[in-house]
């Protein structure tokens, strides 16, 4: 086969390749809510919604480890700033698609786009739980997302202010306080998932309001 007949082959193969990863690809991010964060963010929030469409994509089958280090590095590019700064009030819960829109949130933010991204990856949210801690370096009440690869396992930390995930056990700048998923409130506990507080999830109107607007959002 000559040179030119093996380049030939090649291209094909490669263009083959393209569209069998574009057959399949995933509208993750809707093309309605794509076009809504171009209408009231601006461009720059559409072009990081595609880049989170085309990540997601990219690591769909991959495993569930480099699911959370490649979610937690895309998140962890976005600006911290308080929701002061961000949504002129105090404790403002953002939905994912609010983050993306203005490029820039809080701890919640960072745990809450994490969070469902992860789940939409096909990660069991019973592996996934918002804790909230005390960051000693800071003084103040912080929040990251914890990863249990079982009930009993130690969990694995997602966090803004250190983008390396690391166990619990190796965090002893995070006093944790309580953790939640989308069911229920534990009591911390960095070896398990602690105990159950009845109601849990009622105690947090913050995450039940967050729903609320996801769903509006149609997500």
């Amino acid at each position: 086969m000559t040179k030119t007949r093996v380049s030939f082959v090649f291209k094909i193969a490669a263009l083959v390749a393209i569209l069998s990863i574009s057959l399949y690809a995933k509208d993750y991010i809707s093309s309605s809510v794509v076009s809504r964060l171009e209408k009231v963010y601006g461009d720059s929030a559409r072009r990081r919604a595609v880049a989170l469409n085309t990540l997601m994509n990219s690591i769909q089958s991959v495993s569930e480890r480099e699911k959370l280090t490649k979610v937690n590095d895309f998140f962890n590019a976005l600006r911290w700033a308080d929701d002061m700064q961000v949504w002129g009030q105090k404790d403002y819960w953002a939905t994912r698609t609010e983050f993306l829109g203005k490029g820039a949130g809080d701890c919640e933010d960072y745990v809450t786009a994490k969070y469902f991204t992860l789940k939409q990856l096909g990660v069991s949210t019973d592996k996934l739980y918002f804790t909230y801690v005390k960051a000693i370096k800071y003084n103040q009440a912080h929040m990251v997302l914890s990863y249990y690869e079982t009930p009993k396992s130690i969990p694995l930390v997602l966090d803004n202010i250190n983008g390396n995930i690391k166990p619990a056990t190796q965090r002893s700048d995070l006093v944790p306080v309580y953790s939640f998923n989308g069911d229920s409130l534990f009591l911390a506990k960095q070896e398990g998932l602690g105990q159950v507080v009845p109601g849990g999830n009622k105690k947090n109107p913050k995450w039940l309001e967050l729903i609320d607007k996801m769903q509006k959002e149609g997500l």
